[in-house]
């Protein structure tokens, strides 16, 4: 083992030394026992006050409602969390509303026309005197509405049922006349429309698509997935979602040659309305800060039951919402400096249209706190993830996280293992499992990487689970969430969102100690990938991981003054980073390496987003098939991971090699030819704009 594998390796012992001793020690010391950041009377009065009970209730409501965008039953909710936020004593509670029309656009989302439902029906018919009649009804709206896929349109039709397989290839209709009848497909209906409804003539859908794949994937045969259309499909068609088993059992019959004949009846469809989003706030107590704002996120918008997706997420800040105010009016801690928002958009969708039509509330950000998935329950089979931004945003607000859930993991195993700790987090309807959530990295998939997208950089600490085996299914019910999960989540958001809103000049200290910890810890693990690579380009796990930690420290200073010699000392700690990593040079651009863009400041968001795919529709989807980026599967991530990260590195600062060798040291290595074919179709589509020199 060389020197610098050798210090890596110390490293890592003495920074895990510390929570190994607590495990093992019963009861935990009084110091071990301290908690991070925050001053111990604001810890045990959150700890005192946070309700899992409360929020389960609140969940239950929720969860009850058939939340899509801009539908009827999710305006229900909206009210539902605007009544329980005014009776918590929130501030400036009011809904919000931005028009949908599937024309305006809000950044890179296009707006998407509400859809509800009023009625629909799957019936399997039976011959009876020479006629057909409903026998077995497989989908039915209102006892359980997640049984038609949304964005379904109106319809009323007996026809065959057709077994076509997947159904997204054409090879699965060779031989098989569809037209006129009813599809069975393994796939989601809006990757089968296109040829079954659009090219064969079928009249609609039955699809059995699963779950995300897991280790639990296909284990239940009972699990009935959410189903949807496009939004903007040319194509428009019903489709009904059913489990597996009822698939399988048809698809046996189908193939003895028997008739299936079935009868779907559907009134639904989209219209124009609008995105209702409510928010509340805690106003700032300093005059001079309180124009700067700390938010919480979620997204309320879910088919039900959606209990943990994302039902769990909502009630979770709402509870954080309702301890902090109640807190506050007690007496119990401070107002905070800066202001404390919390808002309950459609998911990525909403954020993109707030972000967009209120610029001025953008720019007060200064962080969020996000959660999605936050309650599963030990049948869900969740882990619980505090996950930080990507290295394109750095910042210590994702330590900040880091430190609140590392003393939730220790207090809660502490409890689990001895029955004894301070804070235990535990809920009296609750488990009392430890939490043992995971510091995780960046990774996508909710509105966290809107906030975090280059247009606006806002650090986004991301609370979730992952995996959770009933996520989009039928299964995902009040029944599998743990109000002691819903109370450590709260505690986490709530301690980390509380600290950023009230944080000081004199927190700079702790928060530089912290850094220290984290940037070694870091370095360890840069250090330990690097030596499973054979990748000869040693310059990549030095340059951008340096520069990331650097970053981390300016993001303090942008939040709050730290005095020089306590800065001093965390530029020591890269210092001795540099040298755990090397000090070989970067590497000289050539050629496409040299090429240099600056961001489109008039197109805002990701050019992915929900429901919609700004590049693939601006770019031409046979065109977007082709580049290599896209397809690419690297060591921790894939196409578009690198892609969002590509476009996040673009400042006018990086040229093409320096953008290709960051996402490189995040993902693992991909061709510089790669990115620059990505990023010369981005500056087609002018999302960014070449740097003449």
């Amino acid at each position: 083992m060389n020197t610098k594998k050798k210090c890596a390796a110390i490293i890592v012992a003495l920074l895990v030394l510390p929570a190994a001793g607590m495990a093992q020690s019963s009861p935990l010391s009084a110091e071990a026992q301290k908690p991070p950041l925050l001053a111990e009377k604001d810890v045990a009065a959150l700890a005192a006050e946070l309700s899992g009970e409360t929020a389960k209730r609140n969940l239950e409501g929720i969860s009850r409602l058939h939340r899509t965008r801009g539908s009827r039953p999710m305006r229900a909710a909206v009210e539902l969390i605007v009544e329980r936020a005014k009776a918590y004593g929130l501030e400036e509670v009011k809904i919000e509303e931005f028009a949908a029309d599937g024309k305006i656009f809000y950044g890179t989302q296009r707006s998407r026309p509400p859809w509800d439902a009023e009625f629909a029906e799957l019936w399997e018919m039976k011959q009876e005197d020479g006629k057909w009649i409903p026998a077995v009804r497989w989908g039915d709206w209102d006892a359980q509405p997640l049984t038609l896929a949304q964005d379904s349109e109106s319809a009323d039709v007996t026809a065959e049922l057709v077994n076509v397989g997947n159904g997204t290839a054409e090879s699965d209709y060779a031989g098989k006349d569809v037209r006129g009848k009813i599809v069975l497909v393994a796939a989601q209906p809006g990757a089968v429309a296109r040829l079954a409804v659009g090219k064969y003539g079928a009249a609609g859908i039955v699809s059995y698509a699963q779950n995300q794949r897991t280790a639990w994937w296909g284990e239940n045969e009972n699990l009935i997935r959410w189903g949807h259309l496009e939004t903007f499909a040319a194509e428009k068609t019903f489709a009904f979602m059913v489990s597996p088993k009822t698939a399988r059992l048809w698809r046996e019959r189908l193939a003895r040659s028997e008739k299936i004949m079935m009868h779907a009846v559907v009134k639904a469809g989209q219209h124009p309305g609008v995105y209702s989003i409510p928010s509340a706030a805690i106003l700032g107590a300093d005059p001079k800060l309180r124009e700067e704002e700390i938010v919480f996120s979620c997204h309320l918008d879910h088919p039900r039951p959606g209990a943990n997706d994302n039902a769990s997420g909502c009630v979770t800040i709402l509870e954080v919402g309702r301890t902090l105010a109640k807190l506050i009016a007690e007496g119990k801690i401070a107002r905070p400096a800066r202001t404390i928002r919390f808002v309950w958009p459609p998911e990525i969708e909403g954020t993109m249209v707030l972000l967009n039509a209120r610029p001025e509330w953008a720019a007060r950000i200064k962080a969020a706190v996000h959660m999605d998935m936050v309650g599963g329950g030990p049948e869900t089979k969740a882990v619980f993830h505090v996950t930080r931004g990507p290295m394109s945003l750095p910042s210590f607000v994702f330590d900040v996280a880091e430190a609140f859930g590392e003393f939730v993991n220790a207090q809660s195993y502490q409890f689990a293992a001895t029955g004894q700790a301070k804070y235990p987090l535990v809920a009296p309807e609750g488990g009392k499992e430890p939490l043992l959530s995971q510091m995780s990295e960046f990774s996508m998939g909710s509105d966290h990487e809107v906030y975090m997208d280059g247009s606006w950089r806002i650090p986004a600490i991301y609370l979730n689970d992952w995996p959770d085996r009933y996520i989009h299914t039928n299964m995902d019910v009040a029944a599998n969430i743990d109000p002691t999960k819903l109370k450590r989540a709260a505690f986490i958001g709530a301690a980390s969102g509380y600290f950023l809103a009230d944080m000081k000049g004199s927190d700079a200290g702790p928060i530089l100690w912290l850094f220290e910890l984290a940037a070694l810890r870091r370095a360890a693990i840069t250090i330990e990938r690097k030596g499973r690579l054979i990748f000869d380009e040693p310059s990549v796990f030095a340059e951008q991981p340096l520069a990331y930690e650097f970053g981390v420290i300016y993001s303090l200073h942008r939040f709050v003054p730290a005095s020089a010699e306590r800065t001093s000392e965390a530029f020591d700690t890269i210092r001795k980073v540099k040298v755990l990593l090397g000090t070989e040079e970067p590497r000289g651009a050539n050629g496409d390496g040299r090429l240099m863009f600056r961001r489109n400041v008039d197109i805002k968001g990701p050019t992915s987003v929900f429901g919609y795919d700004y590049f693939t529709d601006k770019y031409g989807e046979a065109k977007s098939r082709n580049l290599k980026l896209l397809s690419y599967q690297g060591l921790r991530g894939s196409g578009g991971e690198y892609a969002y990260e590509v476009l996040n590195f673009v400042d006018g600062v990086r040229n093409a090699q320096q953008i290709r060798d960051a996402v490189s040291a995040e993902y693992g290595p991909v061709p510089l030819e790669y990115v620059v074919e990505y990023l010369r179709a981005l500056e087609s589509i002018g999302v960014i704009q070449q740097i003449k020199k």
